[in-house]
């Protein structure tokens, strides 16, 4: 796989895969292995799609410095793959936690980004973050379901300080909508694929300074897209939709029958909003 050295010598690893006009992927976690993007429900077959291994992740090296592990302190490494892949302008999608990586990235680098497509994105960076009844709130949308009262019993021990895996796995069915084989093998991935230490690190004190950061998104010329699962509880549509106005050219797309990974519960939807909003967007190094 294709490697670059960050700013302080961190060798940094990105997998492409597909065709055509590349596309930066950040995957979430925060702090997990970009594997779990996979070809994201078939974008791949649009775009060229590069997934970036955040430092000390999947095939990236740990940096000699853990706290370069906090958000805001790896931005610099979105920039210095798009200066290896030779790119005066980025399109460039995250997910989930990484939403708060690219925020930062888009408010620093504004002139550098093409476009901007967050999904199911976290946005504490810029203040918007999810409650609890925003949890609860989409958790009751699937009462009907027989896992359902074990689910919700589970959030109950996580909020009372007594998670276990076996309980944050029960929790994880809220995420998706669609509980078949690519569910349960992303859940079973996601302990190998996840490191804690520089998990711990990524919210770091320090980390957001969100008015500020919202003054500076003011200059993002760029289309964003905000994508939002209608079963998600972080972020609810509410919520997206408020990260969505901070921009001059964002926009809101809430997939129906969709949780926190829409690309695996409605892949071609999914796919569909997501290759619209690109072809619509400006001309790649435009």
């Amino acid at each position: 796989m294709p490697t670059f050295t960050a700013h302080d010598s961190t060798l940094l690893t990105c997998h492409p895969a597909g065709e055509g006009e590349p596309l930066l992927c950040l995957p979430g976690g925060p702090m997990r292995a970009s594997e779990y993007l996979g070809d994201l429900g078939g974008l791949a077959a649009h775009r060229r799609l590069v997934r970036l291994d955040l430092r000390g992740t999947g095939e990236s090296a740990a940096p000699a410095d853990p706290a370069t592990y906090r958000c805001d302190r790896q931005a610099d490494d979105i920039d210095a793959l798009r200066a290896h892949l030779g790119l005066d302008r980025v399109d460039l999608l995250a997910h989930s936690a990484a939403g708060d990586l690219a925020l930062l990235y888009a408010a620093r680098h504004p002139a550098r980004v093409a476009s901007l497509t967050l999904v199911t994105p976290g946005a504490a960076a810029v203040g918007i973050e999810a409650t609890e009844e925003d949890r609860r709130e989409a958790m009751a949308l699937r009462a009907g379901e027989p896992w359902y009262d074990a689910a919700l019993a589970a959030f109950d021990e996580v909020l009372a300080g007594r998670a276990t895996e076996e309980v944050w796995a029960r929790l994880k069915r809220f995420n998706h909508a669609r509980w078949d084989d690519a569910a349960r093998a992303m859940v079973a991935a996601s302990p190998r694929q996840i490191n804690q230490r520089a998990a711990a690190a990524f919210f770091a004190a320090g980390a957001f300074d969100p008015a500020a950061t919202r003054a500076a998104l003011a200059a993002v010329t760029a289309p964003v897209l905000v994508v939002a699962g209608a079963l998600d509880g972080g972020p609810r549509p509410a919520r997206a939709r408020e990260l969505a106005g901070l921009f001059p050219h964002g926009r809101l797309a809430v997939l129906t029958d969709a949780g926190h990974f829409p690309w695996l519960d409605q892949p071609a939807a999914f796919v569909r909003t997501v290759t619209g909003f690109l072809a619509g967007a400006r001309p790649f190094g435009g």
